[in-house]
C-alpha cells in the first residue's frame, strides 16, 4: 500500500472559506458556527465541520500531523472517518481555557454521538495521529513526537462499510475561527496487530 497520500485525491465535506495547499500542507481556516455532533444529551444536530477526506477500502493504518493556534472554548481539529451524518468518528484536541485542553474522541453510530476525554496541558499545540482499521473495527492512537504512540480508543462502527471517507477536519462550534494545519498524510498496511485465539 501507499505510504505518502497525495492531498489532489481528497474532497471537501463543506469546505471552508479559506483554505490553502502548499508542499502536501493543508492548512484551514474555521468557520464559525461548525461542528460535527448528534443528539447525545445536548439534543442539537450539527454536521457542517470542515472535513478534508478520501475513500479508502480494506484494512489500513492511516497517520497525520497536526498543527493549530486554538483560543477559544470548544475549537478543534484532528481526524475523521466519516460514513454519513449519523455514522462517523473523530478524535482531536479540544480547546478548553488557557490552562487545559481536552484530548478525545467521539464515535457517532446511528445517529447519537459519546465523548470520552482526558485533560492535556494548554501549551501543547502539536499531536500526531494514528488511526487503524481492521473491518468494522478501528483503533485511534496519538503522539506528541511522532515516534512514540499512545491509545486512546478502540471502537467498533456498527453500520457496515465497505469504503471509508478518512481523513482530517477542523471546527469553530462558538462564534470564533482559528487556523489548524495538516502535514505528513500517511497511509500504509494495518499496523494494529491482529488479535487471533490460540
Amino acid at each position: 500500500m501507499e505510504n505518502q497520500m497525495k492531498l489532489s485525491d481528497f474532497s471537501w465535506l463543506n469546505q471552508p472559506q479559506n483554505f490553502g495547499i502548499e508542499n502536501d500542507r493543508l492548512i484551514i481556516v474555521t468557520d464559525p458556527d461548525t461542528d460535527f455532533w448528534q443528539r447525545t444529551y445536548y439534543g442539537f444536530r450539527n454536521d457542517n465541520g470542515h472535513a478534508f477526506v478520501k475513500e479508502i477500502e480494506g484494512d489500513f493504518t492511516f497517520t497525520v500531523k497536526t498543527e493549530f493556534e486554538a483560543k477559544t472554548q470548544y475549537d478543534q481539529c484532528g481526524i475523521i472517518l466519516y460514513q454519513d451524518s449519523e455514522n462517523w468518528t473523530k478524535a482531536s484536541v479540544e480547546c478548553e481555557n488557557e490552562d487545559f485542553a481536552r484530548l478525545g474522541s467521539v464515535v457517532t453510530n446511528f445517529g447519537f454521538s459519546d465523548w470520552a476525554t482526558t485533560d492535556i496541558p494548554a501549551f501543547i499545540t502539536d499531536i500526531w495521529y494514528r488511526l487503524s482499521r481492521r473491518g468494522q473495527d478501528f483503533y485511534i492512537e496519538f503522539s506528541e513526537n511522532g515516534r512514540h504512540f499512545q491509545q486512546m480508543r478502540m471502537f467498533h462502527m456498527h453500520n457496515p462499510i465497505s469504503a471509508v471517507r478518512l481523513g482530517v477536519y477542523a471546527c469553530s462550534p462558538l462564534k470564533s475561527s482559528f487556523v489548524a494545519a495538516f502535514s505528513d498524510f500517511r497511509i500504509t498496511d494495518c499496523q494494529w496487530p491482529e488479535y487471533k485465539i490460540d
